[in-house]
């Protein structure tokens, strides 16, 4: 995306954030306001795996005034697996579900962005609005399950998009995987920034009792403006810790994720989100500096100009200090956390306010000795 990479430049050079975004605009990148209403991302750039790039331009027919808004579309995916496998040595789970692709959520900092490119579709407002369920989801995992030789450990499930963004509501796909797990004696660990997760506390909290459940909140910021524009249809900070609060108060292990820090717009909040979660019911806390691989990276920096003009310089100075001059750094080990004076200071402070506020005192770690095997063939005859 060259336009956004000259633009980069301009926001440091002489012409400062005006010109830059005088710059994205005259690209025609950028979509109409009317257009991505309700949404972050206000670019569509073409997939990293496609032959052409979209740009929208006056061609004098006055064509443009009737281009439609987005509006959410929802297809079925018929995947052969839902249980996704990861050795990734800095993460704590090796395996995970996805009941959907893409997230209606939208929020604009989302790393699972570039995932979107492998179906064609743009990282930007695709992402947000072209989404792809999988009802099947619930049925895979019992034939998963069942497979000789599964050995369980924790599915994590909210890992790449969340699995109670709104579409949930009318799929109720992630309630269907629950009932699986739950008769199979399964641990899980969910991450989710919707209060909808609290529909399900009557299973979870089942769950909760066996040592098989967990579930943590993403909180980025307690601004509600902030985060309208930057993770518009997600719940609202207020909700999350409303979700914090009902999932502890029925006995299910609730923490709080501070993710993604964006240095110099959401880091001063740490504490107070920490603290407020703690008075909430969590227990547990944790927290991701912000990354922007691949497509992200455009896609943030657009909404940052149109957004907070007047911090961009700082912000980008902010997170380059932490990845090594660059936008990011995929490093094992780093890519979560960062390096440097700042990301030190980052996590020091979430050290001291955790051991302060009693968080991470105990960790609970879910059981795996109440996995229920599938039947052998012969014990399956004899009920016949």
């Amino acid at each position: 995306m060259e336009h956004i990479v000259r633009a980069d430049i301009a926001a440091f050079g002489a012409g400062r954030a005006e010109m830059a975004n005088a710059m994205i605009e005259q690209s025609g990148m950028r979509v109409r306001p009317d257009r991505n209403r309700g949404r972050s991302a206000g670019i569509n750039p073409s997939g990293r795996f496609e032959p052409v790039s979209r740009h929208v331009f006056d061609d004098g027919w006055n064509s443009l005034e009737e281009l439609p808004p987005f509006k959410t579309e929802v297809q079925v995916e018929k995947p052969r697996t839902i249980i996704t496998r990861n050795e990734s040595p800095d993460i704590s789970f090796d395996r995970s579900i996805n009941p959907y692709r893409g997230c209606e959520h939208g929020c604009v900092y989302c790393f699972a962005r570039p995932t979107h490119s492998f179906m064609g579709l743009s990282p930007g407002l695709d992402f947000e609005s072209k989404l792809f369920a999988k009802p099947d989801a619930a049925r895979l995992l019992d034939k998963e399950l069942s497979k000789d030789g599964y050995q369980p450990r924790t599915i994590a499930i909210g890992t790449n998009t969340d699995p109670y963004q709104p579409i949930e509501k009318q799929y109720r796909i992630m309630r269907e995987i629950l009932e699986v797990l739950e008769a199979r004696g399964h641990p899980v660990g969910i991450v989710t920034k919707s209060h909808l997760v609290t529909r399900d506390i009557d299973i979870l909290s089942r769950m909760a009792e066996r040592g098989l459940a967990k579930v943590a909140l993403s909180v980025t910021t307690m601004d509600r403006m902030l985060a309208r524009t930057m993770e518009p249809r997600a719940s609202t900070p207020t909700k999350r810790l409303e979700a914090i609060r009902q999932l502890s108060d029925a006995g299910i292990p609730a923490s709080v994720m501070v993710a993604p820090i964006i240095p110099g717009l959401t880091d001063q909040e740490m504490e107070r989100i920490l603290d407020s979660a703690r008075a909430a019911g969590a227990r547990e806390a944790g927290y991701v500096i912000l990354r922007l691989p691949l497509e992200v990276a455009p896609i943030f920096k657009d909404w940052l100009l149109r957004h907070y003009p007047d911090r961009y310089r700082h912000v980008m100075s902010l997170i380059r200090s932490m990845r090594d001059g660059k936008d990011y750094d995929s490093e094992w080990g780093k890519r979560m956390k960062g390096a440097g004076p700042y990301a030190w200071q980052i996590g020091r402070r979430f050290e001291i306010t955790a051991k302060r506020l009693g968080l991470n005192a105990e960790r609970r770690t879910l059981r795996t000795d109440h996995f229920v095997a599938a039947a052998n063939a012969t014990e399956q005859l004899m009920l016949l």
